[in-house]
């Protein structure tokens, strides 16, 4: 039975675990599929990069408001899909490819399953053991528990964020099953190179977790893009003889029946930790089974880490960079080839964005959990067409909200819908984490005059604290 110093389950942020300080050790790498894990092959990287031609398309529509016009622009799916892969796949294979040249590391391209402390059974009939075990294994898109959409099937057109963006041609029509950022990035995409677009979701708005008159704002701007039915139930689905899905949906209009080629189960993801049978070496997880780890990132298992989407909640890259960071640093304690302190994850302000149309970004507590917890705040709203660069844009639909401690007068979250709302959003995100004041942020630097940064300058001069005693 082959034993290593340290085994790593999975080659997403697992993959960069490996520092300076952890290289000589005996190190097992397992990957059951390519490597880079979901945001290099089917996630972050790859989705942005279709979100940019559709952006194209949409703004060529959008321009005359600005009194400019375009020719209708044409669409060409295998170069803008082949342009994507074609920089992506190249860098999973190469990522494999050093990592099999390194003769301390030993790859396994396999699945793998706990059937002791630290001891892993995998799928090529072989069992490997480690001194400390790092699981970073992922998660994995949902289906949807009705008959006919329980499991992908992209051969027969229904799929998930991990097969639709590999489609050997547009289809006339589209269903994406969700409203979360994945079902609406897609939405913007498909829609946007020229797919009839259906977007079915559940709830009265779109994005049910930003702040509510951000799902509000985008709900309405989505309607007026493509077919999109809020407070709206899937009861049936069904495949039919010629290749056309039939999707049965109740909502505020009654029943009806919806059709197309393809479907797109948007429905969330799944941590994998249930998968590697992780309660059999000890680790526990949580009600939502994802894996319990502490602030060092150590589960419940001596000698067991994780990290990324299998044990956090926020299912975001930056997050699982962080906490790989965090434990490389840990690890290398561990092992005695560090003298440092072990380091905590600082998951304090964690910022996301959304890349539909107009973009989203957002951190920290909504304005209804903040009022849910008690916590005092004051909040400002800033109109992206109030500032002069809102005026060349003839925006009228972006804004951002600050929210920030009238007592410590620093900022508690932001939330943000509009043009390059993910960039806007960063001198906030800073801000919060440096434990700045909103009015030293206002009035301690310059501003660009006249960027799209002005924004949030006027937004914090706009909050309106109670005088100091």
């Amino acid at each position: 039975m082959p034993h290593h110093d340290l085994v790593i389950i999975g080659t997403g942020s697992g993959n960069s675990l490996i520092t300076p300080e952890l290289e000589g050790l005996d190190i097992a790498i397992i990957e059951e599929g390519t490597f880079g894990g979901t945001c290099l092959n089917v996630g972050c990287i790859p989705t942005k990069m279709f979100v940019l031609p559709a952006d194209r398309v949409v703004e060529a529509q959008e321009s005359p408001r600005l009194g400019v016009t375009f020719p209708d622009p044409t669409v060409d799916w295998p170069g803008i899909r082949d342009r994507v892969f074609h920089r992506i796949d190249p860098i999973a294979v190469g990522g494999e490819a050093y990592r099999r040249s390194q003769d301390f590391v030993t790859v396994y391209a396999a699945t793998a399953r706990f059937v002791g402390e630290r001891r892993l059974a995998l799928s090529t009939g072989e069992e490997v053991t480690g001194d400390q075990v790092v699981v970073a294994a992922g998660s994995r898109a949902l289906g949807l528990p009705i008959d006919g959409l329980r499991t992908p099937d992209p051969e027969r057109g229904l799929h998930t964020s991990d097969t639709v963006m590999r489609l050997d041609a547009l289809p006339d029509r589209m269903i994406i099953l969700g409203g979360g950022f994945v079902g609406c990035e897609f939405a913007h995409v498909f829609s946007g190179l020229g797919v009839a677009v259906t977007q079915i979701q559940r709830s009265a708005t779109v994005l049910t977790k930003e702040e509510a008159e951000i799902g509000k704002r985008y709900t309405d701007l989505a309607r007026d893009r493509y077919d999109l039915r809020v407070a709206t139930g899937v009861t049936a689905a069904r495949r039919t003889e010629s290749g056309i899905w039939q999707i049965d949906v109740t909502g505020p209009e009654g029943d009806a029946m919806v059709e197309a080629e393809i479907v797109l189960i948007a429905a969330g993801r799944q941590p994998n930790g249930d998968r590697l049978d992780v309660t059999a070496g000890g680790i526990e997880l949580d009600a939502t089974g994802h894996v319990i780890v502490d602030a060092e990132q150590h589960t419940t298992a001596e000698g067991v880490w994780a990290l990324g989407d299998v044990c956090s909640h926020w299912q975001l890259k930056h997050v699982a960079n962080h906490e790989a960071r965090v434990v490389s640093h840990n690890l290398a304690i561990a092992f005695g080839r560090s003298t440092a302190h072990p380091i905590e994850a600082d998951h304090r302000f964690v910022p996301h964005a959304v890349f539909g149309h107009p973009q989203v970004a957002a951190f920290g507590p909504t304005r209804a959990e903040l009022e849910a917890s008690g916590t005092a705040y004051v909040t400002k709203t800033q109109n992206f067409g109030d500032v002069a660069y809102g005026w060349a844009l003839e925006d009228t639909s972006g804004f951002l909200t600050v929210h920030a401690s009238p007592v410590t007068k620093q900022i508690l979250a932001a939330h943000c819908i509009g043009p390059m709302a993910s960039t806007v959003i960063q001198p906030l995100i800073q801000a919060a984490s440096f434990g700045q004041k909103a009015i030293d942020i206002a009035r301690g630097q310059y501003w660009i005059h006249p960027a799209l940064s002005e924004v949030v300058e006027n937004a914090l001069l706009g909050l309106e604290f109670p005088e100091s005693d």
